[in-house]
């Protein structure tokens, strides 16, 4: 029950943020300031309507060290989709013809924000956080993960091997993230890192959404498997081997820090339910 409270509260703000942004536009402060007052909702409703339903202090989005959480997991964003375009671009497969609109970028900034936000909030704070209580981590992780992937069949230039290729990136990179930290703050952060360089700076579909241009005047050709197609980059092989590499990173911090959870009947100590908050 409490997830069907958590998941209502939280996708009620989502798809209020979702319509305000539609009619105000993509471009702009106007965008800018929206998608960062949704973003702030989010986390606002989240502690409330977990502290509620749980009665426990909410310690996945507590303030201690959240800008520089929030910051880390940006620069590892942006870092690991440079690396991938600097790859596919070395390749052949993307060129940079000038530059494309900084008015796009801002309001991106802000769509950008409340979608990282939202999404890690759903994915890893409910769905994962609850069903992982009673299957352990890696039951979770899959089921999640297999989740979020065919969510993104819904986008307008969806693929089948897009959908498997984010399953596979971040079902597991920032679900890694979140068990590593025990924190929502870094897969946040990474999450938006990824997305701002990817649609934000270097202009490149994200997610077959239809993405406008950013930072970047830029074009993409190429095979599929290198380019990712009209799913963007995040279909390509790169992307994958790139996100599968940091997880793995993730998994074994998480492992060094005892923060996987087996499942309940397999757990030592009696009425356990998580692995203690990482600060």
């Amino acid at each position: 029950m409490r997830l069907i409270k958590q998941l209502i509260a939280v996708v009620a703000v989502t798809v209020l943020g979702s319509v305000v942004t539609n009619i105000i536009g993509g471009n702009g402060v106007a965008a800018l300031v929206a998608g960062l007052i949704t973003a702030t909702l989010t986390l606002v409703v989240y502690r409330a309507v977990v502290r509620r339903t749980e009665n426990r202090t909410v310690t996945e989005v507590s303030r201690t060290g959240a800008a520089r959480s929030l910051g880390l997991g940006a620069l590892i964003g942006i870092s690991l989709f440079s690396l991938v375009i600097a790859t596919i671009g070395l390749l052949g497969g993307y060129a940079v013809d000038g530059l494309g609109s900084p008015g796009a970028l801002l309001g991106m900034l802000g769509f950008m924000a409340a979608g990282a936000v939202t999404e890690e909030v759903i994915f890893r704070g409910v769905l994962f956080r609850v069903i992982e209580e009673r299957t352990g981590s890696w039951i979770a992780m899959a089921a999640t993960g297999m989740v979020f992937g065919l969510m993104h069949l819904l986008n307008p230039n969806a693929s089948l091997f897009g959908a498997i290729a984010i399953a596979v990136e971040a079902g597991f990179m920032l679900t890694a993230a979140y068990m590593a930290t025990r924190r929502l703050w870094v897969p946040i952060g990474l999450h938006f890192g990824w997305n701002i360089a990817a649609g934000g700076i270097f202009s490149t579909e994200v997610s077959g959404a239809n993405t406008p241009q950013g930072l970047l005047d830029a074009t993409m050709s190429g095979p599929v498997l290198i380019t990712g197609g009209d799913f963007g980059p995040e279909g390509s092989v790169f992307s994958i081997a790139v996100c599968t590499l940091a997880g793995a990173v993730f998994i074994w911090m998480a492992h060094r820090r005892d923060t996987i959870l087996p499942p309940r009947n397999r757990r030592q100590v009696p009425g356990a339910s998580r692995p203690a908050s990482i600060r």
